[in-house]
């Protein structure tokens, strides 16, 4: 028997404010264990918790941008469970009445566009970290609360995705938008985004649901695409054998590359949800939702089309380029400037793309590093330089380089270190004339007819003259001297 995967996803988003949710302690990572704790996020007794007007601004800009409903009227709820890294013992979230609902978001997987329905986001406070020691005989666990109360949003999907694959695509387009936004930096080696993925099957051409199982805090993009692939299989196999499947909580083991048991599900009975006394309901008005409105970005999907219509670059080259704002917002600076000074707009695509991408990778910087070093100005020459065949594309590699470490600009760099393109016919026949006597086997397929075999001559020349050649003008004189 066939069956369809049906998938939901329910992601979580820390928000990057400089404080907590419901107290001013702060948020930064990596600070000493307990140390960015208060009496409000550690429960104590007679204290009283105040919103961050931040975060609350910060999550009705991310359910804009998902095309949410923005509800007039909101509050907040006791969400009752014990859990060691819960000090008072509930957690303060939303409840019957999100701020937003009936949201969605479109994907692409393989060239088509598919809808995915958010069914709300939301707000609450997040919990602390459990830390367990490596040694499997002990018998203890350790706390950390510096996460206790961090302004946490959470986007509930609805079951709209039907692969890992569509999983896949929707948590990336996601944490683009979140980026994009500015709302969080969507770091999942921080815990700044988790992922729990509810998956089921149902009978290909049935409409009604199967019995689901919620995987939980899922911290990578990677580990979401194996568990879900493996708990389809899994429940295929249990629905072959005539077994029932149980709505349960798992986790995934990454070791072993399993789901395995950790609960059975809770229903919101268990939770016990009544309004948080201490905290007012929020009315949210035109005008507040205007506000917000103007702060926003354009976001990447339609700022890809248009970087396509007005500069003419590619669906791939536009895909790359808006993947994070700071690298598109750079790049467009810098094809504004090229505009102005009729330098071809490829030129500067291609420094970004290659070049520039070579540099952040080897030297494990983040792009505002090379920003500040290298102004989109100053990638502008550099393309001109390449416009005017001063030097051969090959080296623009090499000027980069030097213009991310001193500083300097391409002209100086290029007549410093001697990178000039040689042109002329009497600089180049000495070496095009040693390199046809050093190679007659080559010479010897091309005059058999292997007229590709050139090449390999021009990058004999181009290696001996250090990558200076003309390309083009050494390709004419082989071509010349080989009859």
């Amino acid at each position: 028997m066939g069956y369809e995967i049906i998938i939901g996803l329910e992601v979580h988003v820390q928000l990057k404010t400089k404080s907590k949710m419901f107290c001013g302690c702060l948020t930064g990572f990596g600070a000493r264990q307990n140390t960015q704790v208060c009496p409000v996020c550690l429960g104590l007794p007679g204290v009283l918790p105040v919103i961050n007007k931040q975060s609350f601004e910060y999550a009705l800009k991310a359910a804009l941008a998902l095309n949410c409903q923005i509800a007039d009227f909101t509050k907040f709820d006791r969400k009752h469970y014990y859990y060691p890294d819960l000090p008072k013992n509930y957690q303060i979230s939303q409840y019957d009445i999100p701020f937003s609902h009936d949201g969605y978001l479109d994907i692409k997987v393989d060239g088509k566009t598919k809808r995915v329905g958010i069914t709300r986001v939301h707000l609450e406070e997040d919990a602390g970290k459990l830390i367990h020691p490596e040694e499997k005989e002990s018998q203890y666990s350790l706390v950390d609360l510096n996460r206790t109360g961090m302004p946490l949003m959470e986007i509930v999907s609805e079951p709209d995705m039907n692969s890992p694959e569509e999983a896949h695509a929707y948590l990336t387009s996601l944490k683009e938008i979140m980026r994009y936004l500015g709302v969080s930096d969507c770091d999942m080696e921080k815990g700044t985004l988790r992922c729990d993925a509810n998956l089921s099957l149902r009978p290909k051409g049935k409409k009604e649901l199967g019995v689901k199982s919620e995987i939980k805090n899922l911290n990578s993009f990677k580990f979401v695409s194996k568990a879900l692939a493996y708990e389809a299989k899994r429940q295929a196999e249990l629905l072959e054998k005539g077994e029932r499947i149980i709505q349960e909580t798992r986790l995934w083991d990454e070791a072993k590359e399993v789901t395995r048991s950790m609960r059975s599900k809770e229903g919101a009975h268990d939770y016990r949800y009544f309004p948080e006394p201490d905290l007012e309901p929020i009315r949210i008005d035109e005008k507040w939702l205007a506000d917000i409105r103007k702060t926003m970005p354009e976001l990447p999907e339609a700022r890809r089309s248009r970087l396509i219509t007005q500069y003419g670059i590619s669906n791939y080259e536009a895909n790359v380029l808006t993947q994070e704002k700071i690298i598109i917002d750079y790049t467009e600076q810098a094809l504004l400037k090229a505009k102005e000074q009729n330098v071809t707009l490829a030129s500067v695509t291609n420094l970004t793309l290659g070049p520039v991408f070579k540099i952040i990778n080897k030297q494990k910087i983040e792009f505002s590093e090379f920003t500040r070093k290298v102004p989109p100005e100053n990638l502008v020459s550099l393309a001109n330089e390449l416009d005017k065949k001063t030097i051969v594309s090959t080296m623009s590699g090499v000027v980069l380089d030097e213009m991310f470490t001193s500083g300097k600009t391409a002209r100086n760099i290029i007549k410093e270190k001697g990178l000039e393109q040689v042109s002329d016919k009497n600089a180049l026949e000495p070496i095009i004339e040693e390199v046809i006597k050093n190679n007659q086997k080559i010479v010897a397929d091309y005059k058999g007819g292997k007229k590709s075999a050139i090449m390999a001559l021009v990058g004999q020349v181009m290696r001996a003259s250090q990558g200076k050649a003309n390309p083009q003008k050494v390709k004419e004189l082989l071509t010349k001297h080989l009859g």
